[in-house]
This record gives C-alpha cells, sequence and structure tokens, in this order.
C-alpha cells in the first residue's frame, strides 16, 4: 500500500474546518469545498497527478496535489500539462492560507435555491387560466415576407411545448456563487427540441380566430422533464478561466462547469400550443415561428 502524506491527518482536519468535505482513501485524503469549488489531494510523491487528477469533481475550479516530499520534476510538469496547482514541504507553508481562507469573491456561506416548487409556478400574466395557446404575432401577410419562397400553400399549425419555469445559479469565476436567473423552458413535444424563454415575452390567449391546424404531442412529461433539465444545464453552461504559475510559465486552464444539481430547480409542466406558419410548395417546406418570425426545424408533421 503506498502510503499518504505523513501530515494528511493535520492538514485534512484543518482543511475540513475551513469548510472542505474529507474523504480519506486508501493511500490518500481528498477535499472538496463546495463554495469556492477548490478541490485538495493530501498523498505521497510516489504518486502521479494523472492518477490522483481522477478524484477530483469535473467542476473544480482549483485543484492542488499537496505531496509529503519534492515528486520531481516529471510530476510537477504533468501536472502543469493539467493544470493542477503541486505543494510540497517547502511550498506548503506559504500556500496554506490560500487553501484555507475562502476566496474574495466566496462571500461566506452559499446562498440557498428556494425549494418551495408553488413558487416556480409562472405569473398569471404568463399562464393566465385556460388560456393555452400562444398569440402569434406574425400574421399569413408577414409570414409570405419572411419566407421567401413561391408557396402556394401557407397553414398556421399549433405545436404543443411542454413548458416549466425554472431557477438556475450558473457559476462564476473563481467558483463563487453566481447570480440567480429566472427563466421558462420550452420543450417541442414533436421534435423534441427545446429552447429558453423570458418570462413575459408571450401572451397566452383561449382561440385564434385564423383557421389553423393542432398537432398531437409526440413525447410525455417526463420525457419533457429529462430533455429541459439537459438543455437548461447546457444553456447556462459557463467557461471559467484558472491561471497558475509553474516553475516560471503562466498555465491558463479553461473548464466547462455545468450547473450542479444543487443550483437547478425545475417547476411544473405546462401543455401549451405555439403557432407556426408552414409554407409548403414544389420546392419544398420552410417553417416559420409565428412569434418570433424566426425559421424553425420543418421536423414536425404536417398533421
Amino acid at each position: 500500500m503506498v502510503r499518504a502524506a505523513p501530515t494528511s491527518s493535520v492538514l485534512g482536519r484543518l482543511l475540513e474546518a475551513a469548510g472542505y468535505r474529507i474523504d480519506h482513501r486508501a493511500d490518500a485524503v481528498v477535499g472538496v469545498r463546495a463554495k469556492d469549488r477548490r478541490a485538495v489531494a493530501i498523498a505521497s510523491a510516489t504518486r502521479a497527478p494523472a492518477d490522483l487528477d481522477r478524484w477530483f469533481p469535473t467542476d473544480s475550479v482549483h485543484r492542488t496535489i499537496v505531496y509529503d516530499d519534492d515528486p520531481g520534476a516529471s510530476a510537477r510538469e504533468q501536472a502543469a500539462d493539467r493544470g493542477i496547482e503541486v505543494l510540497d514541504p517547502s511550498t506548503l507553508g506559504a500556500a496554506l492560507a490560500e487553501l484555507l481562507l475562502p476566496s474574495p469573491t466566496a462571500p461566506g456561506p452559499e446562498p440557498a435555491l428556494m425549494t418551495d416548487d408553488a413558487a416556480l409556478f409562472p405569473p398569471l400574466a404568463v399562464l393566465p387560466d385556460g388560456a393555452r395557446i400562444v398569440r402569434p404575432r406574425i400574421g399569413r401577410a408577414e409570414a409570405e415576407s419572411l419566407a421567401g419562397v413561391d408557396a402556394p400553400r401557407y397553414t398556421l399549425r399549433l405545436v404543443p411545448f411542454y413548458v416549466a419555469p425554472y431557477r438556475v445559479r450558473p457559476s462564476a469565476p473563481h467558483g463563487a456563487p453566481g447570480v440567480v436567473l429566472h427563466r421558462l423552458v420550452a420543450v417541442n413535444a414533436v421534435s423534441r427540441r427545446a429552447e429558453v424563454w423570458d418570462e413575459g415575452d408571450r401572451e397566452l390567449v383561449h382561440d385564434l380566430a385564423e383557421p389553423h391546424q393542432q398537432l398531437t404531442p409526440q413525447v410525455g412529461e417526463s420525457q419533457a422533464v429529462a430533455i429541459a433539465t439537459d438543455a437548461v444545464r447546457r444553456h447556462h453552461t459557463v467557461d471559467v478561466e484558472h491561471t497558475e504559475q509553474h516553475q516560471g510559465a503562466l498555465v491558463i486552464e479553461t473548464r466547462r462547469i455545468l450547473p450542479s444539481a444543487d443550483d437547478l430547480r425545475l417547476g411544473p409542466m405546462s401543455l401549451l400550443y405555439v403557432p407556426f406558419w408552414y409554407a409548403e410548395g414544389s420546392e419544398g417546406r420552410v417553417v416559420l415561428d409565428a412569434v418570433t418570425g424566426r425559421r424553425a426545424t420543418p421536423e414536425a408533421p404536417a398533421g
């Protein structure tokens, strides 16, 4: 068995007191602090950085390995390539305060997201009682102009969307808690594509005077929840740059950090119908969002 650093028990207690969650492994001690996403591994100099790197959480912003002895130039070079800070007995003292004190951009305890699902219902302005059709803003004449194709047939179709409010706290530089955002996520129940809406951008009505067709959902609500969660996390992924000095060389590492499960709250789904203009002719089909005027992927069936 590889022996862990002799100072691991003392340093482990210091890290735990500083807010790190400590994991005692057979040949190392790993500490992770959630509020600034620092991760520290304490190990013997015989352990390669590549072996220890797999124990760091993927969303760690600052990773440090504390060795019980000088690990050598090869290990330091390997760590530098991975954006990992290396400390040994000769450098630990000067860096200890930085490891134990929270980042200046992390102001104390991390604010919690509200867990009351009722608070995640959209305001009545977005979902008035009984209204489930998004009012179109683009009429047929405007659709013909925007489509730019010779299409003899224009059809207004209502495409089903599962829409849910959500709150998310994206990551911020240095792992500090980000600003909580309030948005709506909409999942096309035919094409399975998801998009993010701003609250209040769409008005709902009970019916349309314009002749129209209504499509049937092709996915269930549980599938829509999974699609929405994945889409929201990808939409709010941030690139965080971490800079370290390694033997006179400046190493800049960019990490893509998705919101964690604790940083996302998805509210209940509502089935709405969004209007799209379908311009169909001999040259094919052009689909326009009747709210935004943008071209859409013509994946929905003609019905």
